[in-house]
């Protein structure tokens, strides 16, 4: 549900802003607000869950989510929908905190592989049908329809979660950071929020400069924090081996390129060609397809090749893919941007299997719930500053009245975002090949004899 989430919204969003008479940066706060809270409230969810209660947290944050998508739907306009969004990403946070934790304690031995094995099927299965589903639910009945049809799904999950699942607690938790949480979140705000009024504002105004700087200062203060802090929610200790850094790079550059580019995709897709929200997700397919298929071929290979040799290529194959969808004009089909799309698509699935392992074969296993948090953090963070930046560099070509000149700016802008996404990904290439090293992983023969502590704050890898 929390993936199927993240990926229906996009499709709705052209919808959303002619309900609502909504600007651009209403539309980048719709994705972000989302974003921003989860990233912001992951890895101190994961604390709570360790110290309360995993079943009780993870039941908390399944009824606020469930709320939340009330809400949304009721949304007379974009700043409750915003708002509204942000209480999902709260619950979603919690939700992801916990799941992995459930899981691991409620299987053993080849069935707990069985059931990881099920919900990476399911996250596939959701990432793949969100664009389908939402455009069929915005077609057919309305935008709305995407954040209800969250409703009786989260309802029967509690259901369950209260009369099925066990409660579990870690006996050596800690207290939740506080001081990492407070400045960590406010300076991820303040730099979303500088990104996207540096457009309407302009880079020199008030507004921005105080934003960008507030984020510099408070983030300082993060770093401060939690090296001084004897159980930080972010220990910068495992930045010693230079694979978990490369493992976060390349966490923050796929989710900033790519998963960034697709909204303002969509945005092409139906105010420049005029498709609908069920035509835009059907035309999505190749592009979740192709991850799909080269996902398979990834998870076989990376039990033999180098991780980096893995996740680079991946990075290349993206930048190639967003480099051939670039030419468009007005007069352009959707076909054009179909070989890309594809290209693209097989080097996120090689991205994405190495990286999730990445995460956690780097720590012994005590630590990778922490590692897992980081990571999924660094996505999240990634789709927060990836659509507001990109966000600012499109919405320079929209400042037009005339709709043709309109049109043309989308093509324009849009063809500007996608090269700016290419460098971010040949970047994060080199640099992921620099950084990943094998010797850093764990053997598995050490990693056996290792002592397991139950899951921490640990995450599910998102889009």
């Amino acid at each position: 549900m929390l993936l199927l989430d993240i990926t229906i919204v996009n499709v709705a969003l052209p919808d959303i802003q002619r309900a609502f008479h909504a600007s651009l940066s209403d539309l980048q706060w719709t994705i972000d607000a989302y974003a921003l809270t989860l990233a912001a409230f992951l890895l101190t969810a994961g604390s709570l869950a360790d110290l309360f209660g995993r079943r009780l947290l993870f039941a908390i944050g399944l009824s606020i989510f469930t709320a939340g998508s009330l809400l949304c739907g009721v949304a007379g306009g974009p700043a409750f929908l915003v708002a509204a969004r942000a209480g999902q990403g709260v619950g979603g946070a919690i939700m992801f905190a916990t799941s992995l934790a459930l899981i691991a304690q409620a299987f053993q031995g080849r069935d707990r592989a069985t059931a990881f094995a099920v919900l990476g099927a399911t996250t596939g299965v959701g990432v793949a049908v969100g664009p389908v589903l939402g455009g069929v639910l915005t077609s057919g009945i309305s935008w709305r329809w995407i954040f209800f049809v969250n409703i009786p799904v989260g309802i029967a999950a509690l259901l369950v979660t209260l009369r099925k699942v066990e409660e579990s607690r870690n006996p050596f938790a800690n207290r939740p950071d506080v001081l990492g949480f407070l400045t960590f979140s406010t300076a991820l705000a303040a730099l979303v929020f500088g990104l996207i009024r540096s457009e309407p504002d302009g880079w020199g105004s008030t507004t921005v400069v105080v934003s960008l700087t507030a984020a510099a200062v408070l983030l300082a203060a993060f770093v401060v924090a939690e090296v001084v802090q004897r159980e930080p929610m972010f220990d910068f200790g495992l930045l010693r081996k230079p694979s978990f850094g490369g493992g976060l790079l390349a966490a923050l550059a796929i989710n900033g390129s790519l998963f960034s580019l697709l909204t303002y995709l969509i945005l092409y897709f139906q105010q420049t060609l005029g498709l609908s929200a069920a035509q835009t997700g059907v035309r999505f397919l190749p592009l979740t397809g192709a991850i799909f298929f080269a996902s398979g071929i990834a998870g076989r290979l990376s039990e033999r090749v180098p991780t980096r040799a893995l996740i680079a290529p991946g990075f290349v194959l993206i930048g190639t893919g967003l480099l051939l969808m670039r030419g468009l004009t007005v007069d352009s089909s959707w076909t054009h941007v179909l070989p890309g799309m594809i290209v693209a698509g097989i080097g996120a699935g090689f991205v994405n299997v190495p990286l999730a392992a990445t995460a956690i074969g780097i720590v012994e296993p005590a630590r990778a719930g922490m590692a897992s948090g980081i990571n999924t953090t660094f996505r999240q963070v990634g789709t927060a500053t990836g659509v507001a930046a990109l966000g600012a560099i499109f919405a320079r070509h929209l400042n037009v009245t005339n709709p043709a000149q309109l049109h043309a700016g989308v093509v324009d802008g849009l063809n500007e975002i996608l090269l700016v996404g290419a460098v971010v990904t040949f970047v994060a290439a080199v640099a992921t090949l620099a950084l990943i090293r094998r010797r850093d992983f764990v053997d598995p023969t050490e990693r056996a004899s290792m002592p397991v502590v139950e899951p921490e704050p640990a995450a599910a890898t998102a889009a």
